[in-house]
């Protein structure tokens, strides 16, 4: 027997909305987001975000279909704020050494951010029931992350050796290693201060080292 979603759930194509005026949608995107940090995504109801973003429940379905269009929204939103500032300290004018310290911390205090990680623990709650979601907050943050790095590594003056003959997997281990365990602490509540910036440093610097070899350490 097929399980029927709530309408603000279905996992329906999304159409081009009639608003356009981008200071509104903007004002919307804002109190959305203050609602789901708040209150996580089933406990947030439009009136809810209706209040917060000061607008009227009809200015919001001009804009946005339903609850689940508003999240979606959102997550490429952030998406796309954090794929730019990552992106430019990936310059070819730097150092590769240099360029991926930058990334790694960057990342890996990314990743630790209060906001972030409330915003991970509602998609993985969610995901059970909808696995798309799920599958598309993974492509649009993480996914893109070590995409973007990929492209770098490949196109980089790097030394001969793991990153150089596979740039996709050394992206991947490279981000595992600045960002895996420090997120998950944060993520299962075991490190609620967040890291330091010693702690932060020493494990960027191992992973940049570990990712370029000995030619790292001679440099």
């Amino acid at each position: 027997m097929q399980t029927v979603q709530p309408k603000e759930l279905a996992a329906a194509p999304r159409r081009r909305r009639a608003g356009q005026d981008p200071a509104k949608r903007r004002q919307i995107l804002e109190g959305a987001y203050r609602v789901f940090l708040a209150q996580g995504f089933d406990a947030a109801s439009m009136n809810d975000i209706t209040r917060e973003a000061g607008v009227s429940k009809g200015t919001i379905y001009v804009y946005f279909d339903n609850k689940l269009d508003l999240f979606e929204a959102l997550i490429e939103d952030q998406r796309q704020a954090y794929a730019v500032g990552l992106a430019e300290l990936l310059s070819p004018d730097v150092a590769p050494a240099e360029a991926l310290r930058a990334y790694g911390m960057a990342a890996l205090r990314l990743s630790t951010r209060r906001d972030v990680v409330r915003a991970q623990r509602t998609v993985m709650a969610m995901s059970e029931r909808l696995p798309d979601l799920g599958r598309r907050f993974y492509q649009a943050g993480p996914g893109h992350t070590r995409a973007v790095l990929a492209r770098y590594l490949e196109q980089a003056d790097l030394p001969p050796g793991p990153a150089s003959r596979d740039p996709s997997l050394a992206a991947q281990l490279f981000i595992d290693m600045c960002v895996g365990a420090s997120s998950r602490e944060r993520l299962y509540g075991k490190d609620e201060d967040g890291i330091g910036d010693v702690a932060a440093k020493r494990i960027v610097a191992m992973a940049v080292e570990m990712l370029l070899g000995r030619a790292e350490r001679r440099a």
